[in-house]
């Protein structure tokens, strides 16, 4: 367990705190709820991660993006897809798969897993629009084996929750190709990824003529810089500018009018993915508040003794299990549908849209709440840099806003209420 600059916990709560400990707390609160071979995979990836962390004396303050290779050779960037037509055949996947993953990821690092989820933000349209091209089925395998880091550029300076009428234009050329000029903010990974997933318009502010496109970040044109996020200091967050950036038509994953079913279509397990995040740091958080409360003695009594420490810990807990068990239903409902038809059908992907935008809405607010929450239970040990506890109060702060803000998901829920009343 890191010590930080000072050490202020001691060193046998220190040690009951471990990854290892850690990992336990939350398998005595999960394996009765997996199945097996989710069980396997939870347990397959947490050895993987107390064993790096161990072997390469991991104090959590490092550069993650230096790990990502190794991480992704062991298979554990993405269990979303099979990838068998890479050649990777995971032998479990889905998005059950993906959730333990998440799981097993931020309790080991919670900015990683913050990152990581950005890769697969690229991989999930590459793996839906790879049409079998060369470059694209490169660029698909390099970011799932981790040699390569991935972002999505989608958010503008003056283009926040209203991503459909975008500035950014594509002019498409006689050869095919087309020509970039923009600029994109806020994209987790932007100023480090190798590859990214753009979305622009051939009119701007017409939603109806956007394009998705595959950029190789070396080309010319392209320069990232690094938005300063104090909340998440290891995560690069980007500020990307397009100038005569020229793309060619092989990376061309929707032409113009296509890009806007293309970005709704990666919404609604963009969100999902967030609320795994969202699951997964909330029992992290919590987890330390437990052992801890357990540990730490005021007047002769474990703190969690005292009902004004075990009440709140108790809500706590009844609400994530509440928010785990809803996230592992609606994961292998997707999961079901897709060994069954291999797609999602309309209809479904229709209900889905109001189901991910509900649980990232509750998910974000339980987070925040939670992590901040223990954080308090804990006192300066919860706040100070001798955990992880500091990681997790900070990415929670921002979770809201990342995937379309709490607003923007009750303005899709409220529409969600008008429709169904005029279908009465």
């Amino acid at each position: 367990m890191k010590k930080g600059l000072v050490q202020c916990i001691d060193d046998e709560i220190l040690n009951k705190l471990s990854l290892k400990n850690r990992y336990k707390f939350l398998n005595f609160n999960l394996m009765s709820y997996l199945k097996p071979k989710h069980y396997d995979l939870l347990k397959e990836a947490q050895k993987f991660f107390r064993n790096f962390e161990k072997s390469h004396d991991i104090n959590h303050t490092e550069d993650f993006y230096e790990w990502i290779p190794e991480i992704g050779k062991a298979g554990f960037i993405t269990r979303v897809h099979k990838f068998d037509n890479l050649g990777l055949n995971f032998e479990t996947y889905g998005m059950t798969a993906e959730f333990m993953r998440v799981m097993a990821m931020d309790f080991f690092d919670p900015q990683l897993a913050m990152g990581a989820g950005a890769t697969v933000l690229a991989v999930n349209p590459l793996m839906l629009h790879h049409e079998n091209e060369e470059i694209r089925l490169r660029a698909l395998k390099e970011l799932v084996n981790g040699e390569k880091i991935g972002c999505i550029c989608i958010t503008e300076p003056e283009r926040g929750s209203d991503a459909v009428h975008m500035l950014t234009t594509c002019d498409e050329q006689s050869d095919g190709s087309f020509i970039v000029n923009g600029t994109k903010i806020y994209q987790t990974n932007g100023p480090k990824a190798d590859w990214a997933v753009i979305y622009a318009v051939t009119e701007k502010d017409n939603g109806n003529t956007m394009s998705q496109l595959l950029v190789d970040t070396s080309w010319e044109g392209w320069s990232a810089e690094r938005v300063n996020i104090p909340w998440t200091p290891r995560i690069y967050i980007g500020k990307e500018t397009m100038t005569n950036l020229k793309v060619p038509k092989e990376c061309v994953l929707g032409k113009p009018g296509e890009g806007r079913s293309h970005l709704f279509e990666g919404l609604n397990l963009e969100r999902i993915g967030i609320v795994c995040l969202n699951a997964a740091e909330a029992w992290n958080a919590f987890t330390h508040a437990v052992i801890y409360s357990n540990m730490r003695k005021q007047f002769d009594l474990e703190v969690l003794k005292y009902q004004g420490v075990g009440f709140p810990l108790a809500d706590i807990w009844s609400e994530i299990m509440s928010l785990t068990l809803a996230t592992l239903n609606l994961c292998q409902l997707i999961d079901d549908k897709m060994e069954k038809l291999g797609t999602l059908p309309k209809e479904f992907n229709l209900a889905l849209m109001a189901t991910a935008s509900q649980l990232k809405l509750l998910s974000t607010k339980l987070n925040q709440r939670a992590c901040y929450e223990c954080a308090n239970i804990m006192g300066g040990a919860g706040v100070c840099d001798n955990t992880l506890m500091h990681d997790l109060l900070g990415i929670s702060r921002i979770q809201e806003i990342g995937g379309g803000t709490r607003q923007v998901q009750e303005y899709i829920l409220s529409m969600g209420l008008r429709q169904l009343f005029k279908a009465l």
